[in-house]
């Protein structure tokens, strides 16, 4: 069933042309993932999709009756309402069942609220949706729910925001990374939860392991136009080069054809009929597909890297910690040549903190640490991206410097270094505020990498950079000589480049892992494994205890088990028959308060009454 169509869509800004006559359809059920380079369009087209952004052209239809919720990239929340209520802000029948029964909770005196709240919740299965909502909102760790909206930072925020549309689960998920702001552990529940989803999902995300477990479909934006693949990120990869090598077979045979005709037509008088003429047509579009480039995001840098000595970085009984706050606590470490070290941990063990501490910027509580004199610190960080936006881009890199200089002596303009980090040579006159957020992360990280540093430290380098800047700077971070430490919650790309591990476990613990994030997963996990097992054997060992003077087991009933059972079956007749004397007198319309009130809380001691001994009797029939 056809949910979305987009027919002959089109959007530009100014003279720039995004994509022009693009058309799609998604089905009920489809998960898909838009995939382009920065600035390429990919938020814009989510915008238009969902009427936040104006098209040039084109239409988009969406099938009648279904909810559509959209998570951009910037929240709009009312700073009054608690983390509850405004997750209960919201149009579905659940939500306002459960606002209208805590508000009959709070006026318990009017009994028409209560019932027709408490009839409500019944109606609309709103017991179980306010269960859903307290899982999610643990999950994304947003437990105090009583918090107000203005009391939350930024990432929490954001963390909202994905609960809200999570909890809803709407006929159409539209969701613009919905993994930034995430720790590893909810990158995983999220990734869990939206692949047993029954809404359709359009989302845009660099996180690469993500489109290979969650989507069945990428669309790609590309020149201007899209291609579809019907299949995961690694299918989307395999049939995006078959495409590349089909296209680069067609470029080779109309070049070969192109020059026979180009010999043809030099050859030719000036005066020809309308043959020669034709012939001359069909030649202007064999060089139109002959002159045709296919794009290789390739980036070869080698940079010249600073001389590194023996003594790189040593680390003495480093502690940091503020009051009882304890973020590291006597940790020891040397730093070898060649190492690539991938930090992983919860918000708040300390990740950043101790980079701060490797390059100066904070002072340990106790220990110390010794940098080597050799030593070129190049820092990537999220508040480091500073730039004058007035500044055109090429004149960002030559203010560092005009040339670069590469092994074996040569050396680099600072315009062909831009071009290999993928900034083509009509974007290098552009001023920094045309940029994308992307575009100007990549930048910033060309003007910490263009200082030749042998000692580099990446914080979250991954953050709304494309999959295919990712992969070029997969390919030169592989090749870097130096020390390279990295912070991200990108599994895909730790997984890629890092061979050692430390794990920020809280309360002042690292633990140092010879290996990438898929072995520290699995070093977690059994460790989980281990620690069930032993709760086990403990709640088994309490059991045994408990059981030791315990006596022969019981086959029959006693005389008096016997008489307690005869007499549970009267009981429980009459409770019955009770329960069923008060839903007939509510039921004939009583409308004195006071009497109501009295009639509900007998049937609620009857409900307790009826368990306690149903439980019983079914305890002693097993002897009967």
């Amino acid at each position: 069933m056809n949910y979305l169509s987009v027919e002959n869509l089109t959007k530009s800004f100014g003279v720039r042309v995004l994509f022009k006559d693009v058309t799609f359809g998604i089905n009920q059920g489809d998960k898909v993932a838009i995939v382009a380079k920065n600035g390429n369009g990919k938020s814009t087209l989510l915008k238009i999709i969902c009427g936040l952004e104006d098209k040039d052209s084109g239409n988009v239809i969406f099938r009648n009756g279904i909810r559509v919720d959209y998570l951009e990239q910037a929240e709009n929340f009312k700073d009054n309402l608690s983390v509850f209520e405004e997750v209960l802000a919201t149009d579905t029948a659940q939500a306002k069942a459960i606002a209208m029964y805590n508000k009959a909770m709070l006026n318990s005196e009017d009994m028409d609220l209560y019932e027709q709240a408490f009839e409500q919740m019944n109606r609309t299965n709103a017991w179980d949706y306010e269960v859903k909502v307290n899982q999610i909102l643990s999950q994304l760790k947003l437990d105090d729910k009583h918090k107000k909206i203005n009391e939350l930072s930024g990432g929490q925020k954001k963390r909202l925001a994905l609960a809200k549309i999570l909890i809803n689960e709407p006929d159409i998920m539209i969701l613009d990374e919905p993994t930034n702001h995430l720790d590893l552990d909810m990158i995983e529940w999220l990734e869990s939860f939206l692949s047993q989803s029954k809404s359709t999902i359009i989302m845009v995300t660099h996180d690469r392991y993500f489109l290979e477990v969650v989507c069945n479909t990428i669309i790609e934006l590309e020149d201007q136009t899209i291609y579809k693949y019907n299949g995961n990120f690694s299918y989307y990869l395999e049939k995006k080069s078959e495409r590349q090598e089909i296209l680069a077979a067609t470029i080779g045979k109309a070049k070969n054809l192109m020059r026979k005709e180009l010999e043809w037509i030099r050859r030719q008088p000036k005066a020809r009929g309308t043959k020669q003429k034709a012939r001359k047509d069909a030649f202007k579009d064999v060089k139109e597909i002959a002159t045709q480039k296919v794009k290789e995001d390739k980036l070869e840098i080698k940079v010249q890297m600073n001389r590194l000595g023996s003594k790189i970085v040593e680390i003495h009984k480093l502690g940091k910690s503020y009051g009882s706050n304890v973020l590291i606590d006597n940790f020891d470490y040397n730093f070898k040549r060649g190492e690539k070290i991938g930090i992983v941990g919860n918000n708040g063990t300390g990740k950043s903190t101790f980079l701060n501490m490797l390059v100066g910027k904070e002072q340990p509580s106790k220990g110390k640490i010794i940098v080597g004199e050799t030593v070129v610190m190049g820092y990537y960080h999220q508040d480091g991206l500073k730039f004058d936006e007035d500044k055109k881009v090429i004149d960002i890199i030559r203010d560092i410097a005009d040339h670069i200089p590469l092994t074996k002596g040569h050396k680099l303009s600072a315009a062909n270094f831009l071009e290999m980090f993928l900034f083509p040579k009509n974007m290098h006159y552009d001023f920094v505020y045309k940029l994308s957020g992307g575009e100007k992360k990549r930048l910033y990280l060309m003007t910490i990498l263009m200082k030749n540093p042998n000692f580099l430290i990446l914080d979250e380098p991954t953050n709304d950079l494309d999959i295919f800047i990712l992969s070029v700077l997969e390919d030169y971070l592989s090749n870097f000589e130096g020390c390279l430490i990295i912070v991200s919650h990108d599994r895909y790309f730790l997984d890629k480049i890092v061979d050692h591990t430390f794990y920020f476990e809280g309360n002042g613990k690292i633990k140092d892992i010879l290996g990438n994030y898929t072995t520290y997963r699995q070093l977690l996990k059994d460790k989980q494994s281990q620690q069930r097992k032993l709760d086990k054997a403990i709640k088994n060992k309490e059991k045994t205890d408990l059981i030791v003077d315990q006596p022969k087991e019981k086959t029959k009933l006693s005389y008096k088990e016997k008489i307690e059972f005869e007499q549970l079956e009267k009981e429980i007749t009459a409770l019955e028959k009770e329960n069923a004397k008060i839903v007939n007198q509510l039921n004939d319309g009583i409308t004195e308060t006071e009497k109501i009130k009295a009639l509900s809380l007998r049937m609620s001691e009857i409900a307790k009454l009826l368990e306690e001994k149903e439980n019983r009797w079914l305890e002693l029939s097993e002897f009967t």
